[in-house]
């Protein structure tokens, strides 16, 4: 069946989208998690990518043309599928009139009543397979409209957490509600219905994790049976066929356990190909990749393939069946080695009463294990590439800063708002890097950008890790609305309302630490950019002034650059043009 595909809301503003470039054509086979289409939102360029199978039958716009959210943009069903209805559905809202399906759908028209005829037929073919209680052909979750997928909200996320579900199994749901709050790699983003109808079904609780592509939840009819598509969601079989699977095993439970690791058939030897995503799957389940069958190209094993394969669950059903049956067997168990290790606390406990008291809370081995966050699995996976893949290194330079300190006193008398020393280094930090460009500059792999408009990241210390959002146009931009900016950032930092615009598209990063005491250190640079400036705190000490030792100010700052973009002259040259703006400050207000 035919499958709209509606243009999303990918920001929290955004009310229309600009198809920035097609991936696919029409006719083009599109598969779960390819690339469909760029879209240009009112904050950033973000890839669409598919949650569905199929051939591309139709696109509602072309490149350059601008859809309302929840405008038709494209529909995925089986080839030859005659979409002129849903077109003509969606026509009154989006007004457009595509030429592109017209060749793939004017061939199949004469042929649709062809199909009608043998339905039936398919339809009781399966209906034998499924009385034997096998199931052939499991469902295509992303071809049902009843069903939500975990989508893509960030260019970088692979899973998100439920923050908060905000509508409870059986609420009525309408398009445009937000149905659950997910925690991404990098912010927590409301998520939006695009369904009319009931939530029938929750595909984790707030606090757990979903795979990008997972089942999230389903919306449909009151009433409507979703035990099939839960069990489909969890690679089983359909529940119609699990009363007569469990009568088979019932009457056959005593061979089955010593049968069915033997059945167990080498299906792959030597060299295993697998998707990257299905290896980290198996390795997580403990699924032995030899006997697993591939049914992507060439026999790729896909991460499909794992979900509906795990040994361990097969043989878990026939256990709890024949201990009920053996219960009298059940008794001399607490002998064996199994429960033996399921309660070495209480055995512990019965025959060394004297071991606690001995040890006296002594050298006793104590520790916390905490899940990794989203934020710090990609703080951890993009620092790691930035500290491998580009040649750090490090300049430091003293600056004087008494005449900053004089200069920020008078500022605060006259400003509507606080100014911090950060305010006022990220302020001379823009006005440097527009006169040496070569360190407000970007690695792009096969070319070097050097940029002309100054965006500072600021690296904001949350609970979790890391955030560093933009202060677009610094250069340009006052003492006061660079304060005033910083803290909004902070804040909303803080409270995880980040959205993908506030932390894209910087092109040079400060991390400042001087607030916690800290004299000096290094920082890695994040990419693309190819520096980062880590500042130190303002410490009073002794120096030399005109032949004679006086009490100082002093800040130490530390360049981290890129060796493939910035060389040391060029580095040092900014840090020089700097340390002159800060030591008389008046300059770069000028």
């Amino acid at each position: 069946m035919a499958e709209p595909i509606l243009m999303p809301r990918l920001s929290d503003t955004m009310t229309e989208g600009v198809i920035a470039a097609w991936h696919k054509n029409v006719g083009d086979t599109v598969k779960k998690g390819d690339l469909l289409a760029e879209i240009e939102t009112d904050k950033a360029t973000m890839e669409l990518e598919s949650y569905q199978e199929g051939v591309l039958l139709h696109r509602g716009a072309p490149d350059g043309q601008k859809l309302q959210v929840n405008d038709l943009l494209a529909i995925i069903g089986k080839q030859g599928e005659d979409v002129a209805a849903l077109v003509a559905q969606h026509a009154g809202v989006n007004g457009q009139v595509t030429q592109e399906p017209t060749p793939p759908e004017q061939q199949p028209t004469p042929a649709a009543p062809a199909p009608a005829a043998p339905a039936p037929a398919a339809a009781a073919e399966p209906a034998a397979p499924q009385s034997a209680g096998v199931s052939t052909q499991p469902l295509d979750l992303a071809n049902m409209e009843e069903v939500v997928l975990m989508p893509r909200l960030s260019d970088t996320m692979t899973e998100g957490v439920i923050a908060a579900w905000q509508k409870n199994i059986g609420d009525t749901v309408k398009k445009g509600e937000v149905l659950a709050e997910i925690e991404t790699d990098k912010a927590t983003m409301e998520l939006e219905s695009y369904k009319n109808g009931t939530l029938l079904y929750q595909g984790a609780k707030p606090g757990e994790k979903i795979q990008v592509n997972d089942l999230l939840c389903i919306i449909g009819d009151a009433g409507m049976n979703i035990d099939a598509i839960v069990a489909a969601s969890k690679g089983g079989a359909a529940p119609s066929a699990q009363p007569e699977a469990a009568a088979q095993t019932q009457t056959s439970t005593a061979p089955q356990p010593a049968t069915a690791p033997p059945q167990m058939e080498v299906v792959n030897e030597g060299r295993i190909i697998a998707s990257p995503l299905a290896k980290k799957l198996a390795e997580e389940k403990g699924v032995d990749l030899r006997f697993v069958k591939g049914s992507g190209d060439n026999g790729r094993i896909v991460k499909q393939d794992i979900d509906g394969f795990s040994p361990a669950q097969q043989q878990e059903p026939v256990q709890p069946q024949t201990a009920p049956q053996a219960q009298p067997v059940a008794a001399p168990q607490p002998e064996a080695k199994q429960p033996a290790a399921i309660e070495p606390a209480a055995k512990a406990a019965e025959t060394k009463p004297q071991a606690a008291p001995a040890a006296s809370g002594i050298g006793q081995v104590s520790f916390d294990e905490v899940p990794v966050s989203q934020m710090r699995k990609t703080i951890a996976r993009r620092l790691a590439e930035s500290k491998f893949s580009a040649p750090h290194f490090y300049l430091t330079m003293s600056i004087d800063m008494d005449q900053a300190v004089q200069t920020r006193v008078k500022l605060n008398e006259l400003s509507p708002v606080k100014i911090s020393f950060n305010d006022m280094v990220l302020k001379a930090t823009a006005v440097a890097l527009k006169q040496h460009p070569k360190v407000n500059s970007s690695w792009l792999g096969d070319k070097i950008r050097i940029n002309h408009h100054v965006n500072i990241g600021v690296a904001v210390a949350v609970d979790e890790g890391l955030l560093v959002p933009v202060v677009r146009f610094a250069d340009a931009k006052g003492l006061s609305q660079i304060s005033v900016e910083v803290k909004q950032f902070a804040q909303k930092a803080k409270d995880k309302k980040l959205q993908p615009a506030d932390w894209e598209g910087s092109t040079f990063t400060i991390s400042n630490l001087g607030m916690f005491g800290i004299d000096e250190f290094t920082a890695i640079i994040n990419p693309p950019d190819a520096c980062i400036l880590a500042i130190g705190g303002i410490s009073q000490v002794p120096v030399v002034k005109n032949g004679q030792v006086v009490p100082g100010n002093v800040m130490k700052v530390t360049l981290s650059c890129d060796h493939r973009v910035v060389d040391g002259a060029s580095g040092a040259a900014f840090l020089q043009t700097l340390k002159s703006l800060l030591e008389e400050p008046l300059r770069m207000l000028v």
